[in-house]
């Protein structure tokens, strides 16, 4: 326990975020953004009604027609609107079809992130989309269709949109994290148990938890609902990218174990796979 309250501090450390600035027209880019994740949610929609088979990738996970789909339709319509930006998407990683990110701005999408939420039919599973500019996530929307909520985040601030069944955004609120309270509220995933992290919440006197599926937590953290998201299990960039970039917006921070924000864009390294993200601990806001 002395060592792992010797790493809380590290971590814990008091970090103010910071977003890099966007060149000219990043509301134009969060529109076509929410322009895309209210289309593929139309489409995950259309399917979770009616159903689906369930296949399985080469890592075991889970994958449906409507992560298929999605993904296809957020590709074409940011291939049309945003042709010079590449994009990094997991279905099409996971046959191996990967873009040049060695100019430092891409785009991370998971069409679908809680396969598993939405086989299930628990309605929380989410779109996300952000772009990343020298491994910080700058802008992002995380929009879960089956709940009508979305979060959109970017260097103007942070947002928690209303989206009606038509797909049309109805209400849109700006966001804040909380002050973190001591001891932290923590969000814990609904479908992987994380053994790792118990030590770390235990010696953070955490005894209130709220569960829920996918990217979710981001947005709970960043309308100032928990104050806490700690994760060790494998998670890789394009579920996390966009929760971060609504987190970062809204005032949290995402850290890894070191207290360093959490990067993107990680490839080539011999100790693991590409786009794979380390443990981190996703914070509300901390003040000095």
């Amino acid at each position: 326990m002395t060592e792992i309250l010797g790493k809380l501090r590290i971590a814990f450390r008091c970090h103010v975020p910071h977003l890099n600035p966007m060149q000219n027209g990043a509301e134009q880019l969060l529109a076509v953004f929410e322009e895309a994740a209210l289309q593929a949610g139309q489409i995950i929609l259309t399917i979770y009604r009616r159903g689906c088979g369930v296949a399985h990738k080469s890592d075991e996970s889970p994958v449906t027609e409507a992560d298929i789909t999605a993904e296809a339709c957020i590709l074409a319509l940011l291939k049309d609107k945003l042709p010079d930006i590449p994009i990094i998407a997991e279905e099409q990683m996971s046959q191996g079809i990967r873009s040049d990110i060695s100019g430092g701005r891409f785009i991370l999408i998971d069409p679908l992130d809680g396969t598993r939420e939405f086989i299930s039919h628990n309605g929380e599973f989410t779109v996300n989309i952000a772009l990343i500019d020298n491994g910080v996530p700058i802008a992002g929307i995380v929009y879960a269709p089956a709940l009508g909520t979305a979060y959109l985040g970017g260097p103007q601030g942070a947002w928690k949109l209303t989206v009606d069944a038509s797909g049309a955004v109805t209400e849109r609120h700006p966001i804040h994290a909380r002050a973190v309270a001591k001891p932290p509220v923590a969000m814990i995933s609904r479908s992987h148990l994380d053994e790792k992290c118990q030590p770390y919440l235990k010696a953070l006197g955490v005894t209130e938890y709220r569960q829920i599926g996918s990217s979710l937590k981001f947005g709970l953290l960043a309308e100032g609902l928990a104050d806490l998201y700690l994760r060790y299990n494998r998670t890789m960039e394009w579920d996390t990218a966009a929760g971060d970039a609504v987190l970062r917006a809204a005032g949290g921070s995402v850290l890894t174990a070191d207290g360093a924000p959490l990067t993107y864009g990680k490839i080539n390294r011999s100790d693991d796979a590409d786009f794979a993200n380390p443990g981190f601990f996703a914070w509300g806001r901390r003040d000095c």
